[in-house]
Formats: C-alpha cells, sequence, structure tokens
C-alpha cells in the first residue's frame, strides 16, 4: 500500500521560513516524477516545485526549494520569506500529475499518489 505522509505545516508569521517533508512507503521515489502542490481557499490546485505553474514563476521560484532523500525516500520543500498568499495546503504528489505538471515526457505508468496535505498559513 502507497502512502505519501506531509508534515511541517503551521501557523507562521509573514517573513518566517518554513521546511515541509513527504516521506513515502510502498513506492520508491526514484524514477517517478514527484512534486509539490498546494491549494489556497477556493482555488485551483497548483504546482509549485520543484517547477512552478506559470502563474508563479518567478515569486515562488526564488523563495522555495525543492529537495530529496533518496535515501530516507522523502521529498522536502524549503519555504522562505513566507508570505500571506503562500497560505494553503500543501500536497506531495507521485506519478502523472506530476508528470504533466512538469512536462515530463515519456512517463508511461498508470500511478497517481497524493498525500492528505499539510496546512500552512501565513498571517500577522
Amino acid at each position: 500500500q502507497v502512502q505519501l505522509v506531509e508534515s511541517g505545516g503551521g501557523l507562521v508569521h509573514p517573513g518566517a521560513s518554513l521546511r515541509l517533508s513527504c516521506a513515502a512507503s510502498g513506492i520508491i521515489l526514484t524514477g517517478h516524477p514527484v512534486g509539490w502542490f498546494r491549494q489556497a481557499p477556493g482555488k485551483q490546485r497548483e504546482l509549485v516545485a520543484p517547477i512552478p505553474s506559470e502563474n508563479h514563476p518567478d515569486s515562488v521560484k526564488t523563495r522555495f526549494t525543492f529537495s530529496r532523500d533518496n535515501g530516507k525516500n522523502t521529498i522536502y520543500l524549503q519555504m522562505n520569506y513566507l508570505k500571506p498568499e503562500d497560505t494553503a495546503v500543501y500536497y506531495c504528489n507521485v506519478g502523472q500529475t506530476a508528470a504533466q505538471a512538469m512536462g515530463v515526457a515519456g512517463y508511461y505508468n498508470d500511478i497517481d499518489y497524493w498525500g492528505k496535505g499539510t496546512l500552512v498559513t501565513v498571517s500577522s
């Protein structure tokens, strides 16, 4: 059984930093497209890392950093200088959604796994 478990969210002030984690079990993340998405209230879910969506090419790219630890089968999202507009539920995804969002060619595995998300609230 595949499980993706996000952690690290919370309530922070503007300008603060957070590091989100997504630990996977039941699947080896290497060899599959992976990504961090977020969904703000009333908005569609969007990709933020490793390649941000077209809506936020600069603002997110300069503040958010994607990384991974293959030994721990975990991906991370380091978020710096957080803004109120970063408030959202952050999800990790493995498979087709990440592949299509990032334009990955040649990925044909019919898998698409999501974690339950972790809430990030940025407020003064």
